[in-house]
């Protein structure tokens, strides 16, 4: 097969160890197919991405000049990728089959399905951290990771449509890329992914949860799941992702809740517990929500 079947683009940052333990993986067990590895270096504070060129002669390395968040990253690999299908795979991933072929057959015999994403566990355990997703709430802008925190007891192990797809391993066709645009990169980090799928679904096309397919996740290792970068991201974005998917009652509404409501509940509990950098953090989400240039 000359042609590649399935690009797997890969962002790092700081991370090179992760990055090398997820290309050994894939290397180690995928084989009967066509495939091609991009890894998109995001300005990491070392020159990681010289090192893993010389390590892996055969993959495409892209070098960004500055940190382009999540989205930019991916962006940049997307746009050189090659393959029928994209998968976009978090760095701090690995794998232990050849599973993930499966997600590629599946979008090959689902003419509808626009994107999917595999089972998700917890690294290094039989931990589920991702099974699907529940649906957005209108106001609140709150969902959940199904199956998160349980022991896989194949009880999330018959596919299914989520209303959203998980950043950290997901799958999409380089012709719906095409049609719907790359990943929005006004997020930076946080709810780019959402807003994608989103997109796709607006454009007439699935989104499936595929459990043939398993991807181990080490989960945050770049921010923190405590960090003032994430909480910073998580408060602005979650009111962008309002203005930008909700109209009219509801996006006042949302926005609204998010401001009066939320925020000053997290405000409060992160100044409860001694953390004034999350207060900071939080409020400073809110300012930058409130001055930036929002485009829908």
């Amino acid at each position: 097969m000359n042609d590649v079947y399935i690009s797997i683009v890969s962002v790092n940052y700081n991370g090179m160890n992760d990055t090398c333990h997820m290309i050994d993986s894939l290397m180690q067990n995928l084989s009967d197919v066509s495939y091609e590895i991009i890894i998109v270096d995001n300005a990491s504070l070392k020159d990681e991405i010289t090192e893993i060129q010389a390590k892996y002669r055969n993959i495409h390395c892209i070098s960004s000049n500055s940190n382009l968040g999540f989205a930019g990253g991916n962006n940049l690999g997307i746009i050189e990728a090659k393959g029928k299908y994209v998968l976009l795979l978090n760095n701090d991933t690995y794998i232990k089959d050849d599973s993930l072929l499966s997600l590629a057959e599946f979008l090959d015999s689902n003419a509808t399905v626009g994107a999917v994403s595999p089972k998700i566990k917890f690294a290094d355990s039989n931990t589920i951290q991702f099974a699907g997703y529940t649906d957005l709430s209108q106001v609140t802008l709150r969902n959940s990771l199904i199956g998160f925190g349980e022991p896989d007891l194949g009880q999330y192990d018959t596919p299914a449509k989520s209303p959203f797809l998980h950043g950290a391993a997901m799958m999409l066709r380089r012709d719906i890329i095409k049609k719907v645009g790359l990943m929005p990169e006004i997020y930076f980090l946080y709810y780019e992914e959402l807003d994608w799928c989103e997109q796709i679904k607006k454009n007439g096309f699935e989104l499936w949860y595929n459990p043939q397919a398993v991807v181990f996740h080490k989960e945050s290792r770049s921010v923190g799941q405590n960090s003032p970068l994430r909480c910073y991201y998580m408060t602005r974005n979650r009111l962008l992702y309002a203005w930008r998917n909700r109209r009219g009652i509801i996006r006042l509404v949302a926005i609204l809740y998010q401001f009066l409501i939320a925020n000053p509940k997290g405000i409060f509990t992160y100044t409860l517990n001694g953390r004034l950098d999350l207060v900071r953090a939080s409020i400073r989400g809110m300012i930058n929500f409130t001055n930036m240039k929002k485009t829908l």
